[in-house]
């Protein structure tokens, strides 16, 4: 009895795909890792190499492979979790103007503790408020010469900004009449424009930059029924603008008296 040969295995003729594939995958690689090692954000850097890991794990790649290979899918890589973030506790306001805010508060933290100026964020951008009782002898447009310290440090932090800037004189309600100041318009128009030039003249801000304005009573921060109150609303705000505070006017606190008591 004539013993039947085997007949010869038929040729594998896509064999060359794995050597095709395993070749596409490497120079893939290759070229991800040259990228990725260009970055100089690293987080960046990683966002992309965990995206390219993806791909090649459940990509048409590896899947190419596994087919002709007969082996599964690798065992999924999860993206890293977000660094945690640190800036939530700031408080809101225009973020070009909150590191101003912060440089300023902790300049003037002792005047501000002593209630000679304030500094706050408003819609039409950074208030610098500068009280009377501190910048200006009472009925005068002079300004002290021992705030001159303290308005050079609101200067500098000025200099290094390119929002416009208003300075806005305000009185309490009670009228002035003097040679000088015919009403609390004058005076406040008046003080304003010397904060101006002293920025202009002795701090070098340019005159391009900044604009004045004398409100007098007609837009209070607190109540003018007591000393208080009219002690408060006796300033000159340095308003530093963003965009939308080019167009806007300062607005009058809710359910504000305008009661008479005492001098501007």
């Amino acid at each position: 009895m004539t013993r039947r040969k085997k007949p010869p295995q038929p040729e594998n003729h896509e064999r060359w795909l794995v050597s095709y594939a395993d070749f596409i995958t490497l120079l893939f690689a290759f070229f991800v890792v040259m990228f990725a090692s260009s970055q100089s954000d690293r987080r960046k850097a990683q966002q992309v190499s965990v995206s390219v890991r993806k791909a090649l794990e459940e990509g048409p790649v590896n899947g190419m492979i596994s087919r002709f290979l007969k082996t599964g899918p690798k065992p999924h890589v999860a993206e890293p979790a977000p660094p945690l973030r640190t800036d939530l506790a700031k408080p809101t306001g225009p973020p070009e103007l909150m590191d101003s805010l912060v440089q300023l508060s902790n300049s003037l933290k002792n005047e501000i503790e002593a209630g000679e100026v304030e500094v706050r964020l408003d819609p039409r951008g950074l208030i610098i408020s500068l009280k009377q009782r501190k910048f200006f002898p009472s009925g005068t447009d002079a300004i002290e010469p021992s705030t001159l310290p303290m308005l050079e440090t609101i200067a500098r932090e000025l200099r290094s900004l390119p929002n416009a800037i208003r300075m806005e004189g305000h009185t309490d309600s009670v009228p002035i009449r003097t040679a000088r100041f015919r009403s609390n318009w004058d005076l406040s128009s008046a003080r304003a424009i010397a904060v101006l030039n002293l920025f202009r003249a002795e701090f070098q801000l340019p005159m391009t930059r900044m604009a004045v304005g004398g409100y007098a009573e007609t837009s209070p921060v607190a109540p003018n029924d007591t000393e208080e109150g009219r002690a408060r609303n006796r300033r000159v705000d340095i308003v530093v603008l963003n965009d939308k505070g080019r167009t806007a006017e300062p607005q009058q606190a809710p359910s504000v008296a305008n009661t008479a008591s005492s001098g501007g």
